[in-house]
């Protein structure tokens, strides 16, 4: 690699500038070489450098301002300012402004070839770094999540108007939802979207474990603590997000204080006594009723009106049966892209057979359901029999449902059918045309079967 680098270096000096280059094309890299700074923007223009060293003092134009030029041309070139003694204000100004590191005068080599690997690795990480936030930003756009019900476009409105604040935002909704993916859509989509997200399970760590987790730890605090270990807070400061996702697991200990931490942004470590200030937006989300358990005197009612300032409540699936048919579509085009076993489509029946069941589970049990059947499912479409038995038997009245007795098949197949559009009006509101659409019947024909099995209205 190092024979298709190249360095540009910028000095006055043309001692220094002779001795640099010999070393360094030593080394095996190209150097281009220049003695003022209007060059030295020139060439980052025309060549674009992958390393740059950079006299602090020139006659022209001095080091700061040819680096504060350069990182509007290209923010990601590393530049490594040299510097006689006695210059450390400028140093620091340097760094201020972004350069990556300093070398004093005269130059040790072996530091400066250290230096420049260092800087190297630097920009390759830096370039990784923007291709996964870029990618993360198209993952995590707010069309990810799916959905045309009015409930929904009432969650994308709040999402619009909070994603360019630090705002603390509580999610409402139960299991499979969808908050975390919620969460992580405000965060991608703000101002702060190269800044870390960090998502810690509040239920499913002990509480001594989370508050190390949340807070970091100090040498010596714990059994096991063998060394300091900065926490979740300090990792994402400045300005990366935390997720608190099931915050109504945390114990009154660990609440009293975030509770701090959301009033003053600031904490100490477990073990340690020295208070550190933070500066992080802070998402939480709950499946449980925290009202309920406030009046438990299981949680603080201060900690959650300070949780609670932006509250977003995500429909149940069953809320929204409607988005059934696009999430589907969405998570089929989404699985046979990763498998080879490429579903084309799914017919109307199994599409009703979906819009019957309740999904307790949710989107994420939908989105399962749909994973295993184009992985599964021997044909093209995919079929109500590729469907798990629990949304068949579910979807439908089982064969112990009918009454039993002297009842003819005839009258059997009768109650079985009534019971079938009453399911159908009741999911759909008694609007008869979408029950029509659930059943996989007409209008005229729903109007026709009310009428013989008695059925009158919405009671």
């Amino acid at each position: 690699m190092a024979n298709k680098v190249n360095i540009l270096i910028v000095d006055d000096d043309p001692e220094a500038l002779e001795t640099l280059s010999d070393v360094l094309e030593d080394e095996g890299y190209k150097i281009l070489t220049v003695n003022s700074g209007k060059e030295a923007i020139a060439e980052v223009t025309e060549e674009k450098p992958q390393v740059i060293l950079l006299d602090i003092k020139m006659p022209d134009m001095d080091g700061i301002e040819v680096l504060r030029r350069i990182k509007k041309i290209d923010k990601d070139i590393p530049v490594i300012m040299t510097t006689a003694y006695g210059s450390m204000d400028s140093v620091i100004q340097a760094m201020r402004l972004g350069a990556y590191d300093y070398l004093n005068k005269p130059f040790d080599l072996d530091k400066m070839k250290i230096l420049i690997k260092r800087a190297l690795e630097t920009q390759i990480l830096t370039k990784k770094l923007g291709y996964l936030v870029s990618e993360l930003e198209k993952e995590y756009k707010l069309e990810s999540i799916v959905g045309e019900s009015p409930r929904m476009y009432e969650v994308y409105k709040i999402i619009g108007r909070v994603v360019d604040s630090k705002v603390t935002i509580l999610i409402r909704g139960e299991t499979g939802t969808g908050k975390e993916l919620v969460a992580r859509i405000i965060h991608f989509n703000s101002p702060f979207k190269d800044k870390p997200f960090i998502p810690i399970d509040c239920a499913s760590l002990p509480q001594d474990l989370l508050e190390s987790e949340l807070f970091g730890h100090e040498r010596g605090s714990f059994t096991g603590a063998i060394g300091q270990k900065p926490g979740k807070f300090e990792l994402a400061t400045p300005g990366g997000t935390v997720f608190l996702d099931e915050i109504g697991n945390i114990s009154l200990a660990t609440q009293a204080k975030l509770l701090r931490v959301l009033q003053e942004r600031k904490f100490e470590r477990v073990g340690g006594t020295k208070p550190i200030q933070i500066d992080v937006r802070i998402i939480a989300s709950t499946n449980a009723d925290l009202e309920r358990i406030i009046k438990g005197d299981l949680f603080r009612e201060d900690l959650y009106h300070r949780l609670n300032v932006i509250s977003i409540n995500l429909p149940s699936l069953r809320e929204r049966q409607g988005d059934i048919p696009l999430l589907v579509k969405h998570f089929l085009f989404k699985f046979r892209s990763e498998s080879s076993r490429r579903k084309k489509y799914v017919p109307p029946e199994t599409i009703n057979l979906l819009m019957r069941y309740d999904w307790p589970g949710n989107v994420r049990e939908l989105e399962n359901v749909i994973e295993s059947a184009v992985i599964l499912g021997k044909a093209d479409p995919i079929l109500v029999e590729d469907l798990p038995l629990r949304i068949r038997e579910k979807a439908f009245p089982s064969a112990t449902e009918v009454p039993t007795g002297k009842v003819s098949l005839k009258q059997g197949v009768a109650n079985f059918e009534k019971k079938l559009i009453i399911d159908a009006l009741e999911k759909t509101g008694w609007i008869q045309v979408e029950a029509a659409k659930l059943l996989g019947i007409n209008y005229k024909a729903i109007k026709y079967k009310m009428k013989k099995y008695g059925i009158e209205g919405k009671p």
